[in-house]
């Protein structure tokens, strides 16, 4: 994607369905929206931070990274964002390096990361809804009352996985941020 003052803007549509993703990337923050029909799904501000994490590198993949270049960039919290660094290095996807002239750069080429890969890794963790948190089937515990009947969990799971699969169909070369004039 080529940026234009500051911010730059994109949509992919699955042929056939009517399932989008809308992303438009600022200096200050990401913005995407995944349509199916009317539906708005959203992800935690820790996985935003890791695609915004994730999309900068791309755009300049042998380039090493600090977090407070990151941060200021994007204009988040360092602290939060070392998290999300962190968690990203963790999983794989960034090798970072301390003292004078360390930061982090990508594991893998842009073309080898995908999308959905990446998602799954940062909601780890964070149940969908409150019924697939763990612990979450004893009523007695404050878990949802209406568990032994419920028919809607399966559903919420299937659409949960339909998401990370349309979201592995692209990889992180196809949403590479690189600043203007670079």
């Amino acid at each position: 994607m080529a940026a234009s003052r500051g911010s730059t803007q994109g949509a992919t549509r699955v042929a056939g369905s009517n399932w989008h993703l809308n992303c438009i990337l600022r200096r200050d923050r990401v913005q995407c929206k995944d349509h199916i029909g009317s539906a708005t799904l959203r992800l935690t501000s820790f996985t935003d931070y890791g695609l915004r994490v994730l999309m900068r590198m791309a755009g300049a993949p042998s380039q090493a990274f600090t977090t407070a270049e990151l941060a200021a960039e994007f204009r988040v919290s360092r602290n939060h964002l070392a998290k999300v660094i962190s968690a990203l290095a963790a999983g794989g996807l960034l090798q970072t390096r301390r003292g004078g002239g360390g930061g982090a750069m990508l594991a893998r080429p842009p073309e080898e990361i995908r999308l959905g890969d990446v998602v799954a890794l940062l909601e780890a963790g964070q149940a969908m809804v409150e019924c697939f948190a763990p612990g979450a089937s004893d009523a007695a515990s404050g878990g949802c009352t209406l568990m032994a009947q419920c028919r809607l969990r399966t559903r919420l799971a299937e659409a949960e996985s339909a998401f990370i699969d349309r979201l592995n169909r692209s990889t992180l070369a196809d949403c590479a941020y690189r600043l203007a004039g670079t």
